[in-house]
């Protein structure tokens, strides 16, 4: 593992800070996104939303909106290392970063397995922010033993017409596009019977239903199909093939990098905390307990950027990382929730209050990360299926 940069790579470095510096508003970077927060209410405001609009344009003028997507289908083309650097500084000054379905995984799949046709017609407007995408994948009995499925869709001339239920769908109430696993053919073995499709959520006979978790924060949704007809042009690859469209690895910007900054952020954030904060006329700092936990925290978050810097290693000599990815992943989602514990523990009564008002402190922002971290070792695969994908491919026991 080599962490210096090539001349190039340092260039490279060069130029993202210099763009930061020259367009990135320090209202923007002042911005603790790390904690999941935008504001005291964890809603974006309509500047932030104006903001970002131009921001987007900005980044797609340099390939930067979709770095890892080929120059043709207008990403940046960037090498494994330039995807690297770009999240990793973007990371440090709080930049956001157009993402989310549509840039990682919606629109790299179609552009493996999509015709000419689907790729002209969903791309571009992925690229521009036209279109959000939501990924129609989990069933309340089908999570992480995916294959189980049982959302059906049946050939009817030149539709399939698509019933079932699809649930902690993120962002489908906003969404316009949807990337759909469902059944077509039900004798065949679960993995061998299931297609993939591109679905516009506006279809009559979709109902998106809010989950609204305990920060009373609508992000998740229930999905229903009822007779939802969708043309069989838009089926992605063969018919019945769609698990194995669905569970392509595709190495785009993978490395976590942008999380471990994140937790460097946070736990930097809780050492000033501490430091500006006293119970009675004693510093927070100065107890000893709180000081070795903070200390485990920030070497934790050190840890993460080394496990980050493996995997972009193995990925620029070519390597699919496999139990390293899991690795990531399970360390990354608990130490979210230490993070947020030694939070708990450092604000004491005041981290109990949610605060609303934005204000300079931290305050009541601890309550509500502690609150949101419980989903980390849930979504994108729960810490108990990465542990056995460890146990299996990285340490060869047996399945139990």
């Amino acid at each position: 593992m080599d962490f210096r940069d090539s001349p190039t790579e340092q260039a490279f470095r060069r130029e993202v800070r210099d763009f930061l510096d020259a367009e990135l508003p320090s209202s923007v970077a002042h911005r603790r996104t790390e904690w999941g927060l935008f504001n005291g209410t964890g809603r974006a405001d309509q500047g932030y939303a104006d903001f970002f609009k131009t921001w987007t344009a900005k980044l797609n003028a340099r390939g930067w909106g979709a770095p890892a997507w080929p120059k043709e289908h207008g990403g940046g083309g960037l090498s494994v290392k330039e995807q690297f650097i770009l999240s990793e500084e973007f990371a440090w000054k709080r930049a956001p970063r157009p993402g989310g379905i549509g840039h990682g995984w919606a629109g790299p799949t179609i552009m493996v397995y999509g015709s000419e046709e689907q790729k002209r017609d969903y791309l571009p407007k992925i690229i521009s922010g036209e279109d959000v995408w939501c990924q129609l994948f989990s069933e309340p009995g089908a999570g992480s033993d995916l294959a189980s499925l049982q959302t059906r869709a049946v050939r009817d001339g030149d539709d399939y017409v698509v019933n079932g239920q699809k649930i902690w769908t993120s962002g489908a109430h906003r969404a316009d596009m949807g990337i759909l696993l469902a059944r077509t053919n039900p004798d065949a073995p679960k993995h061998r019977g299931i297609s993939y499709f591109l679905v516009d959520m506006k279809t009559p006979g979709i109902t998106v239903r809010p989950l609204v978790n305990m920060l009373n924060s609508h992000e998740f949704n229930e999905v229903y199909f009822e007779d939802v007809r969708v043309p069989a042009s838009h089926m992605l690859g063969e018919e019945n093939r769609g698990w194995y469209i669905g569970t392509t690895t595709l190495d785009f910007e993978r490395s976590g990098i942008a999380t471990s900054v994140s937790h460097q952020l946070i736990a930097r954030d809780l050492v000033s905390y501490a430091q500006e904060h006293e119970v009675g006329k004693r510093s927070l700092a100065a107890n000893p307990h709180l000081r070795l936990e903070l200390a485990d925290r920030a070497v934790e978050a050190q840890v993460e950027s080394l496990i980050c810097y493996r995997i972009i290693t193995m990925q620029e000599r070519g390597e699919i990382p496999n139990k390293e990815s899991s690795i990531a992943k399970l360390y990354s989602s608990e130490l979210d929730v230490r993070l947020a514990v030694t939070g708990m523990h450092l604000g004491g009564m005041r981290a109990q209050v949610r605060d609303f008002d934005d204000e300079p402190s931290l305050g009541g922002k601890l309550a509500r990360f502690y609150m949101h971290s419980t989903t980390s070792p849930i979504g994108g695969g729960t810490s108990e299926i990465q542990r056995n994908i460890i146990a299996t491919r990285g340490l060869g026991m047996p399945r139990g």
